[in-house]
């Protein structure tokens, strides 16, 4: 099997360079000097030079042992590799990969593995390229999303991705791992595509929210081996004892630290089969909390060694996605991928070196993206001439009917639960008292007429709507509302400006975010996607919502890959079932129905 990456592997004559400055015979390019360094295979924290020649590290010295044209003096500073995010949606971070590189590098982050699922459903191949690729000193990885649309038997979703072709890219060697899959896909097709990336040496992604027992059990016989979904202490030890690679998760959605390193002396053993993602996390919580450092230092914070935490964030997943050849640790023939820290507690370095070039000081990047945007990521928002407010009625008789809705917790999962609704002219009604509102899903991919619906508690607003073009995974129109009207408004808004986020309140405009890449990120400086998503956010909490990421959970309340239900452009769907449910239940007919809510009935 070829290692992955070679590309980034040493030339000959890199070899030839690296050999001769290492035995003396030639003099570096770079010295960081004077730093204690952070060796990770020991977990020890030592004085010494690191001696860079070209892209690569020569050697690891004591103090002064070598001599070089440039410097960087690391005196009374450590020193440490640069940090690795082990699974992340760059668009759903709103940024393009360039602009990605622009915010998140100056923070430590410059290796990334990234499941391109969301521009895969909206452009296809062409699209899981497009992200995998950057100029600036960003390292992206890929993981190859397994299957587009994830269950054509319920959703029309947008491109097609042919078998084929995902079986072909998991020899590629960009390809790391084989992405998140549908645990609850257990056609042949699907082992087979498992089977396929076990003989090209791939890890495979899992995606186990709320799974245990025989469905746990099932998936990871399937080879899945890594999972960011583990929430729990419990969670965790479950699975790193059935030896998966545990992903600890701090995202806009979902921040899992707390509650897995509440209790240390239990969770110990489990670090060292650990590492940390960002998996969804949204610009401003990127710019404000940080990147892979925020994981690192709040581990920090709640008592794990240092050592151990930057382990945890470079060599441990390095080494468990076969890429510790070229990034992870200090040593000798590994990419010069380094940062400079006055604090380790404090995780905010003052360099940081890529590839042997320093790419940020201070806080800022010393780069610029200059990454093009290729046209077929344009205008791909495509809606049926006819949508409108009557599209979004979901009809019953009598006054009142039973519904099976839905209320969002710990942020994307869904319980399910039983409500009445008020129906008025042979219309189901919203119930802004017991925060029941209407959610849609409608096709903005072929111009279709497909809209489904549902009903969700969780999103308090008393008016207005909100919608995104980021419907997770297979990237339609959602929209939450008090009002069919404001919920139509928001969609047609969508369609002129490309995409992204808005929210409504009578018919206007209260703030938006164009994200005009495939509907999904911005080609804007993430400086100003920031500051339009703060503006967005500030406008959802006028209408009365109180989700933290409002936006970003509203893109995952169709997903139909983690229970209890979800909804597509082609219905109301139960996820463990994998199939369609009834919405209003005086239309059951012996189908499965779910109530797990507290005070649900």
């Amino acid at each position: 099997m070829t290692a992955l990456r070679p590309d980034l592997l040493p030339t000959t004559a890199e070899l030839v360079h690296l050999r001769s400055v290492a035995a003396g015979l030639s003099a570096p390019d770079l010295i960081v000097r004077g730093g204690t360094v952070l060796h990770v295979h020991t977990g020890e924290w030592r004085p010494a030079d690191v001696v860079v020649a070209g892209r690569h590290i020569a050697a690891v010295t004591p103090v002064g042992r070598m001599e070089a044209p440039a410097t960087v003096d690391a005196t009374g500073r450590f020193v440490t590799p640069t940090f690795l995010d082990a699974h992340l949606h760059i668009e759903y971070t709103m940024l393009t990969p360039g602009e990605l590189a622009r915010l998140s590098i100056p923070r430590g982050t410059t290796t990334v593995l990234t499941d391109a699922d969301c521009l895969a459903n909206v452009a296809g191949v062409a699209g899981i390229e497009y992200m995998g690729r950057t100029g600036t000193p960003l390292r992206i990885l890929d993981q190859i999303t397994p299957v587009t649309p994830v269950n054509p038997a319920l959703e029309r979703g947008g491109a097609v991705i042919a078998d084929q072709d995902v079986l072909d890219l998991l020899s590629a060697p960009t390809t790391v791992t084989l992405g998140e899959s549908n645990p609850f896909d257990h056609s042949v097709a699907a082992t087979h595509r498992f089977r396929t990336a076990l003989v090209n040496g791939r890890r495979i992604t899992g995606h186990t929210g709320r799974q245990e027992f025989e469905s746990l059990w099932g998936y990871l016989a399937a080879g899945v081996s890594d999972d960011h979904n583990a929430a729990t202490l419990p969670e965790v030890l479950d699975r790193v004892r059935l030896g998966a690679m545990v992903t600890l998760m701090s995202g806009s959605m979902n921040d899992n630290l707390d509650a897995v390193l509440a209790d240390l002396e239990a969770v110990a053993p489990a670090l060292r089969h650990s590492c940390f993602c960002a998996d969804d996390k949204h610009v401003l919580d990127l710019s404000g909390e940080g990147h892979i450092d925020h994981g690192v230092r709040k581990a920090i914070a709640l008592g794990v060694d240092p050592a151990q935490a930057y382990r945890m964030a470079t060599w441990q997943p390095a080494q468990y996605y076969k890429v510790d050849h070229l990034v992870g640790s200090l040593t000798p023939t590994r990419l010069a991928d380094l940062m400079v820290l006055p604090d380790p507690r404090e995780v905010r370095p003052s360099d940081v070196v890529v590839g042997g070039q320093v790419a940020a000081r201070d806080g800022v990047a010393l780069f610029e993206n200059t990454d093009p945007v290729p046209a077929f990521t344009r205008d791909t928002i495509h809606l049926n001439p006819g949508f409108g407010a009557s599209r979004l009625a979901v009809r019953a008789v009598g006054e009142s009917t039973q519904v099976q809705a839905v209320q969002m917790y710990d942020g994307y999962f869904k319980r399910g639960y039983h409500t009445t609704l008020p129906v008025v002219d042979g219309v189901v009604q919203n119930d802004l008292d017991a925060d029941v509102l209407k959610v849609a899903v409608v096709d903005r991919h072929h111009g279709e007429d497909l809209v489904g619906t549902a009903f969700v508690k969780g999103f308090t607003l008393g008016a207005g709507a909100l919608a995104v073009s980021t419907n997770c995974t297979n990237m339609n129109i959602a929209v939450v509302g008090a009002s069919d009207a404001d919920m139509a408004t928001a969609v047609r808004h969508l369609e002129r400006t490309g995409g992204g986020f808005v929210a409504v309140r009578d018919g206007a405009v209260l703030a938006d975010v164009p994200l005009e890449v495939g509907g999904l990120m911005s080609a804007a400086p993430w400086e100003s996607t920031r500051d339009a998503l703060a503006a967005a956010h500030r406008a959802a909490e006028d209408l009365g919502c109180r989700v933290r990421a409002p936006y970003m959970v509203l893109s995952f309340v169709g997903m139909v890959v983690v229970p209890d239900f979800g909804v597509t452009e082609r219905g109301f769907v139960d996820v463990v079932q994998q199939e369609f449910a009834p919405l209003v239940l005086q239309d059951a007919t012996g189908s499965p129905l779910t109530c797990r809510c507290p005070g649900g009935h």
